[in-house]
């Protein structure tokens, strides 16, 4: 399943707009093709999307499902990506009224629903809920097969998790289309699942088959493809983050891109994890996935720099010092486009 551009998505998004915890929303309101007819987050009722996000999609936001309903969408995606992927609370009564509505579901979070027996009296005929984030079947142990493929495969890591890590695969992938190039863009999180409908949710993996799970999908497209753009999750920073080390093992990657906020200087939330200078994280990237010489030498080639709560002046400056801190072409692929990345990637 995919999200379709033929059915009407309004996106549970409450407190999330402004919120840490809205990135799946915000991207799907970013990338999607689906007709999006209403934003729910009652914190910014009334306000401009636009003008809050600088996503040049004039959706309206409403206080509640039941003020959705007048836009008559079919589906309702839940938006948020809170710590632990736990259901809020006040969320049950918005997702009860959706089905009792008619909509379908799409729910990215760790709670599964579609086996959850009030939800399923709500379905009429038609009506279904796809729980994104399941264990793929038939996987195995990863045994890096992964490098014996042709393609380039690009990883996208990071110094921490949610700072833009899809969004830079992504446009990369839209930017090797427009080259000519067969490129596929390879979904490892609950968002990239919706919009490509495809992909491994990899923090649904047991983690003993997360490698393995992540080869089987790069060994799937790799032979078919000249580039694969492999998202990344979490960071080798980051305490909390198993996703980062199976994603390099059972990819094999020829190249990394690191994604980093600018002026970013702790892992949010963890004030007593600080982040090392830009050469440093480099280094421990390209070391661990070389593992001293067990695997192919894998070279950071770029920095996408995520931008978004500076000006465009101050935006500017940070890509300028970030490029003098470590001598890599870097950009904000969504503020400006992807290409500087990609020729770095063509040029290793």
């Amino acid at each position: 399943m995919r999200l379709s551009p033929n059915q009407r998505v309004a996106i549970l998004l409450h407190e999330g707009i402004t919120g840490h915890h809205g990135k799946t929303g915000l991207a799907i309101l970013r990338y999607s093709e689906a007709p999006i007819v209403a934003v729910i987050d009652h914190e910014c009722a009334g306000k401009s999307l636009p003008e809050l996000t600088n996503i040049k999609r004039d959706v309206p936001i409403v206080a509640s499902v039941a003020a959705a309903l007048e836009y008559k969408p079919e589906v309702l995606v839940i938006g948020i990506a809170p710590g632990g992927g736990a259901v809020p609370d006040d969320y049950w009564l918005e997702i009860k009224g959706a089905l009792e509505a008619g909509m379908s579901l799409v729910n990215g979070l760790h709670t599964p629903m579609a086996n959850i027996p009030e939800l399923n009296a709500l379905l009429k005929p038609g009506q279904l809920i796809w729980d994104v984030r399941k264990e793929p079947p038939n996987i195995s142990v990863a045994s890096g097969m992964a490098r014996t493929l042709s393609c380039r495969r690009v990883l996208t890591v990071g110094t921490d998790m949610a700072i833009g890590k899809m969004s830079t695969s992504l446009e990369l992938h839209w930017a090797s289309k427009q080259r000519g190039w067969r490129s596929k863009f390879l979904a490892t999180g609950q968002t990239g699942v919706m919009l490509e409908g495809d992909g491994v949710a990899l923090d649904a993996v047991r983690v003993d088959f997360a490698a393995g799970a992540v080869e089987q999908i790069v060994m799937r497209y790799g032979k078919n493809h000249d580039i694969l753009h492999i998202e990344g999750q979490g960071s080798l920073l980051h305490p909390g983050s198993t996703a980062t080390l199976p994603l390099i093992r059972g990819s094999q990657p020829t190249q990394l891109l690191l994604a980093h906020r600018a002026g970013q200087v702790h892992v949010r939330n963890h004030p007593h994890v600080l982040i090392p200078p830009l050469p440093e994280v480099i280094q421990l990237y390209e070391t661990v996935a070389s593992a001293g010489g067990a695997f192919a030498s894998v070279p950071v080639v770029g920095i996408a720099l995520n931008t978004a709560h500076l000006d465009q002046s101050a935006a500017e400056d940070a890509i300028a010092q970030t490029i003098a801190e470590t001598g890599l072409p870097c950009t904000d692929v969504v503020r400006f486009d992807a290409n500087v990345l990609l020729d770095a990637v063509m040029k290793n």
